[in-house]
């Protein structure tokens, strides 16, 4: 990593250390693999497709982001958890193209796209992508790369779909921040897309919540 001590926990699954990211992603540096969940490409332009007015750029948005954590971490290869196109709009010319030309920058990096329900309605991407599509659970090691948390696998599952965020309350109001929710046999991701809101969670028995604020990330407390 170049120069962001702070922007990550190190943590423990299934005897391999991951990095919890600050930019809601996880970091496996031992196989320089990149994770992100639920990024939902197109989501903006399906909504403007049923005549929602919502905002333009998410798509460019989600991209440099991307980048911005290429740039930052040594990464052969990305594994997205499901949801990458949110829908048929996604597969719109000027959405296309820009996902094209960001490809077009990262020729040698492999891109893993493992199902989720979206994906199931929205297709998959472009074969000019040259992105790999597998079915959950796909597995890498001990790690069973899902989208849906309560998928049955092998070793220990990483998921999107939650789209988790932690409300950290205050006298007089409070936070709804991004997190990730990690259970002895499970951790879910918070959502990377932009556009993409959150569903507040509570950790139950045995499970630990990391909120993500701006470049910073933290554990909470047990009793927050």
């Amino acid at each position: 990593m170049k120069g962001q001590e702070q922007a990550h926990c190190a943590v423990e699954l299934a005897g391999e250390v991951v990095w919890l990211l600050a930019h809601k992603a996880v970091y496996w540096p031992a196989r320089r693999i990149l994770i992100i969940a639920d990024i939902h490409f197109g989501k903006a332009a399906a909504f403007r497709a049923l005549g929602v007015p919502v905002p333009r750029g998410t798509t460019t948005q989600n991209l440099l982001a991307l980048d911005a954590l290429l740039a930052s971490y040594a990464c052969e290869e990305i594994v997205f958890l499901g949801d990458f196109l949110h829908a048929r709009a996604a597969h719109a010319a000027a959405t296309v193209e820009a996902m094209l030309a960001w490809r077009a920058r990262h020729p040698d990096l492999r891109l893993t796209v493992v199902r989720g329900n979206h994906d199931a309605h929205a297709g998959d991407p472009a074969a000019a992508l040259g992105i790999r599509m597998v079915d959950e659970p796909h597995q890498v090691g001990k790690l069973s790369f899902c989208h849906h948390p309560d998928t049955v696998a092998p070793g220990y599952v990483l998921a999107g779909h939650v789209h988790p965020v932690f409300h950290l309350r205050a006298d007089r109001g409070g936070l709804r921040l991004p997190c990730f929710l990690l259970g002895r046999q499970r951790a879910i991701l918070p959502s990377f897309g932009a556009f993409t809101g959150g569903h507040a969670v509570r950790p139950g028995a045995g499970e630990h919540v990391y909120v993500t604020a701006d470049a910073a990330i933290f554990p909470l407390p047990a009793n927050c």
